[in-house]
């Protein structure tokens, strides 16, 4: 007797029939990418005031383009967030591999401003997505603090800045970044912030290995 097989749970067969979302054409995507590139630009310039309509203009695409891409606000700040975060963590490794361990710290930090910046513009939408179920900040927790960890740890390890610094510490330093007022010379002092963490981290390497400060 043949042995019957057990049913497929109702979630789990509409999933096998659901196909799979065709990949975009050539021009598609490459409309797509300059929609997220722009809009990335926008929202760090212009924060929640930003156009959808202006962004479109700017990627030289109508909003209806921008619209079938995006639906949402809140789906276009999505992709953005998430490639500003992968971005951020694929630089650790770049400037790790091209510069001095304390070098690439510090270009890692001025480009963590300008993550920050972007942030501070997608904050109102980014608020909303908290509120659904978005798996935006489970997969991307995390990330930003371990790529800092690693560079920080490559420069104690190498000596170029002091041994004993906690990268929760210097997170926390730059999280003070995001909560400052958001006056005309915003990025500018908070490049002079990088400057000068960056300028005691490595003082207290100096000290330790008996140089001059």
């Amino acid at each position: 007797m043949e042995k019957k097989l057990p049913e497929q749970p109702p979630e789990i067969a509409e999933k096998l029939q659901t196909p799979m979302p065709k990949p975009l054409r050539a021009d598609a995507q490459r409309n797509r990418d300059k929609l997220v590139e722009v809009a990335a630009q926008a929202f760090a310039q212009d924060g929640v005031d930003a156009s959808l309509e202006e962004i479109a203009k700017r990627a030289g695409v109508g909003i209806g383009t921008l619209y079938r891409h995006f639906p949402t606000r809140e789906h276009l700040v999505e992709v953005v967030y998430r490639r500003e975060v992968e971005g951020l963590c694929q630089a650790a490794d770049e400037l790790a591999r091209d510069h001095p361990a304390d070098v690439a710290l510090e270009l890692w930090m001025q480009r963590f401003v300008d993550y920050i910046a972007t942030k501070r513009g997608l904050a109102t939408s980014l608020r909303i997505l908290l509120t659904t179920n978005s798996t935006l900040f489970s997969d991307t927790s995390g990330r930003v603090s371990q790529a800092m960890r690693r560079l920080i740890e490559a420069a104690a390890t190498s000596g170029k800045i002091r041994a004993d610094v906690d990268a929760s510490d210097v997170m926390h330093a730059l999280g003070g970044i995001y909560s400052a007022p958001n006056t005309p010379d915003w990025r500018e002092r908070s490049g002079r912030l990088v400057k000068l963490l960056m300028d005691g981290l490595r003082f207290g390497a100096r000290g330790a290995a008996g140089l001059p400060p």
